[in-house]
């Protein structure tokens, strides 16, 4: 297998390390393989491919979808990011944990975030190009998102004046939502099978 699986602290999501081979042109990594995700517990049909590039200091989250929930592969193109995943789903048994984890063009993982989770990152580098694949198509109607400094939740970020959009920076802290506004546990929907 070209590539390693590994799970988090929340078991549903998943750090990807693909076997990357270099030589003096340069690299290649296979970096998806619908039978090795199929294998790991990842099978989702992805339809919807993302790519932003975000300035030093920017945390962009943390978000999820409630309408069109979405399953994603993320992964940074260039750059370095902390990329933070928070267990908002009812009923689980991870419910208000977060798992970080480092991605960066060099190191080349790539973390699969499932159904029902809130993501975002912080930017390490001067500048980062991350890119992702969804599950669903985005509908604005079913965006939702908890604060990046929840204090409840506790992420140790790099940054303690992050650059935010109006958006993130009113969001609320995961104790203050409505129940009808967080999606619920399922072990089905959430591994993707």
């Amino acid at each position: 297998m070209t590539m390693q699986f590994v799970k988090t602290d929340i078991p549903d999501v998943i750090v990807i390390k693909p076997k990357v081979f270099s030589d003096q042109r340069g690299f290649f990594a296979e970096s998806y393989r619908k039978s090795y995700y199929r294998e790991n517990g990842i099978d989702h049909d992805f339809v919807q491919d993302n790519l932003s590039r975000s300035s030093r200091g920017t945390i962009r989250g943390l978000h999820y979808q409630l309408i069109n929930p979405q399953a994603k592969l993320v992964s940074v193109t260039r750059g370095r990011v902390l990329d933070v995943v928070v267990d908002v789903r009812k009923g689980s048994p991870t419910f208000g944990r977060y798992v970080a984890e480092e991605l960066t063009s060099e190191n080349k993982w790539m973390l699969y975030v499932p159904v029902g989770l809130a993501h975002g990152f912080c930017v390490l580098s001067d500048e980062a190009d991350f890119y992702y694949k969804c599950s669903d198509y985005y509908n604005p109607d079913g965006e939702r998102g908890i604060a990046w400094n929840d204090p409840d939740i506790g992420i140790k970020w790099p940054v303690t004046d992050p650059v935010l959009s109006d958006r993130d920076r009113q969001l609320p802290r995961l104790k203050d939502m409505d129940e009808r506004d967080l999606p619920v546990y399922d072990q089905k929907i959430s591994s993707g099978i």
